[in-house]
């Protein structure tokens, strides 16, 4: 069971992460130290040449690690990104990008973990990208 709920998230985000809601993040799933996120297609995430950006897959894939700490520790705002590397694979197709996170190690004060990316209706074609990244966990009280 995830230590934290859709709607708490939701909530969390809705005060005091509103780029979320912007972007048209959405959870499909949560699990404890896993999620399914979704990013919704809009005109404003594509570059020349008509595929999504870089910018746009990084956030996607920054937000859904932080929901994937989030389910493991729960409702630790002040979790932040310290480090993020993404691999771009193949070019994604306009439309619908959806990130499949996990954490790999979860310790005291970091939490490492990768995510999927595919484009909406591609996914037996592979990864559009691969993302780790490694969140700092601040000390408890």
């Amino acid at each position: 069971m995830p230590r934290i709920t859709k709607a708490e998230i939701d909530e969390m985000c809705a005060r005091a992460l509103p780029w979320v809601g912007i972007m048209g993040l959405t959870i499909e799933e949560i699990g404890k130290g896993t999620c399914r996120v979704r990013m919704a297609g809009k005109e404003e995430f594509l570059r020349p040449g008509g595929t999504v950006s870089g910018p746009a897959l990084m956030s996607l894939a920054d937000y859904a690690m932080y929901v994937a700490v989030l389910s493991a520790i729960g409702r630790v705002e002040l979790a932040v990104t310290i480090n993020l590397n993404a691999n771009f694979l193949r070019r994604p197709k306009p439309g619908d990008i959806f990130a499949e996170s996990r954490l790999i190690k979860l310790g005291k004060r970091l939490a490492y973990g990768e995510v999927s990316l595919y484009s909406e209706g591609e996914a037996e074609a592979g990864p559009v990208a691969h993302v780790t990244a490694t969140y700092s966990i601040p000390p408890g009280d």
